[in-house]
């Protein structure tokens, strides 16, 4: 059994006093507590369309080989920690609530489709998250609580990786629909692939790790695409530096492999997925081996 700690119901780490590998995954969309204060005008069976459900256990195999796992307990619909802590916004701000921001505003693509930091548009359908706009009294609130100890969390497990063994691998964890929806970009594919291996187009990782990841799961039957439709977000790009053998991928996997999208309950399957991820991060550690030079 590995210990947990728990910071204030917000973020779990477990494996980090048994860590004996430089393997650190990390799950920021499959949290389940919804704080009281969210106030949002949707039902909760709706928001959980924004859950990557279940992922903290997909991937938690990990544990047993010596990794660590770092998981937010907090629902990604309320505050999302793969988002830049800028990316707001100004006009789903109350009235004037950017200039009372002690930062600059910059929303991507992804704040105007209402899924930034903090998200406007309700899971899978759209439609406002609010009966109101969000005050900056609330978004300086959800940071400090929530999205800076979750970030605050992880990089302190990488940096403490880093410092043991000199480098590390970071397999930043998700989990995707299994047909795009009304939130994807237009171009996208309607059935998604079984993974999406995202690096930010060979920037948060040595191009082998991607191309070793992707040969351990093709190897298994699997399809596998590379940045598309997902390239990787904040969390990779944060803390990635492949010079300094910090190496971050993002790694999607297709929901219907494991349960039931509608009813979010795991199938038959998930067990046999489980064990597969938990062979495939111990096959990463592999990836600077001569043999996988050429993949």
């Amino acid at each position: 059994m590995n210990n947990e700690d728990l910071i204030g119901e917000v973020v779990r780490v477990r494996g980090e006093t048994e860590q004996l590998i430089p393997l650190v995954l990390d799950s920021p969309h499959s949290g389940t507590l919804y704080p009281k204060d969210f106030g949002h005008q949707v039902p909760l069976e709706q928001l959980r369309w924004g859950e990557d459900t279940h992922v903290e256990r997909l991937f938690e195999d990990v544990l047993d080989i010596g990794g660590v796992m770092v998981d937010a307990l907090f629902p990604r619909t309320y505050i999302d920690p793969n988002r830049a802590r800028t990316d707001l916004n100004a006009d789903h701000l109350s009235t004037d609530g950017a200039d009372k921001l002690p930062f600059e505003l910059k929303p991507s693509v992804k704040s105007a489709r209402g899924i930034g930091l903090i998200w406007t548009r309700a899971p899978v359908l759209g439609g406002p998250m609010y009966p109101h706009p969000i005050t900056p009294a609330a978004v300086l609130h959800r940071l400090s609580r929530y999205y800076d100890p979750y970030h605050d969390r992880t990089r302190k497990v990488l940096d403490a990786t880093h410092r043991r063994f000199g480098h590390f691998i970071h397999v930043n964890c998700h989990s995707m629909a299994s047909r795009a929806g009304p939130f994807t970009a237009d171009n996208e594919e309607p059935m998604r692939p079984d993974f999406v291996i995202g690096d930010r187009d060979g920037t948060t990782c040595a191009p082998s790790v991607t191309r070793w990841l992707e040969h351990i799961l093709k190897r298994e039957g699997y399809s596998v695409s590379v940045n598309d439709p997902y390239k990787g977000v904040e969390l990779v790009r944060a803390y990635s530096d492949p010079k300094l053998g910090r190496h971050s991928v993002q790694l999607e996997v297709n929901r219907a492999l494991y349960m039931n999208e509608k009813t979010r309950e795991p199938i038959a399957q998930f067990s046999e997925l489980q064990r597969l991820l938990g062979q495939a991060m111990s096959g990463l550690l592999e990836w600077n081996a001569p043999s996988s030079k050429t993949f």
